[in-house]
């Protein structure tokens, strides 16, 4: 039995379909919104050890360390500072913590003594908020 020699014609390409303007516009702002929030972290003594972590759990913002403290960073960025504190719910908490597991796990520490969940959150025209230790891991 022969077989039939291999075709050398490129394979057509699927094309994906093109994100909704307003998911693109999402997107940005988000990415603008972490670019200040990491910015913000420097200018108080942190340093960034990185940003946009994705794992099967879930995804971190930012991570950032000082002296001794390591700290797992979301960033909301809203309308209002009301509107971003009530955008991180108890499911996206989960997550987090899930992901800073994860985080740990891959990245020994010996040096960190403590560790927390801080929430900054990034309104247009003021400053950053801070939010230190906004929620506990579960």
């Amino acid at each position: 039995m022969t077989r039939a020699p291999k075709s050398s014609a490129p394979k057509p390409k699927v094309l994906k379909p093109e994100p909704r303007p307003e998911r693109v516009a999402a997107f940005g702002l988000g990415i603008s919104a972490e670019s200040r929030a990491a910015a913000w972290l420097i200018a108080h003594g942190y340093r960034i050890l990185a940003r946009r972590f994705k794992s099967q759990r879930g995804e971190i913002d930012i991570i950032a360390a000082r002296r001794y403290t390591l700290i797992f960073v979301e960033v909301k960025a809203r309308a209002t500072l009301d509107d971003a504190a009530y955008s991180v719910t108890p499911r996206q908490m989960q997550r987090i913590t899930g992901a800073a597991e994860i985080w740990l796990a891959a990245n020994p520490m010996p040096a960190i003594r403590d560790m927390r969940f801080d929430v900054i959150l990034v309104v247009p025209g003021k400053l950053p908020r801070h939010i230190q230790s906004a929620f506990e891991a579960n």
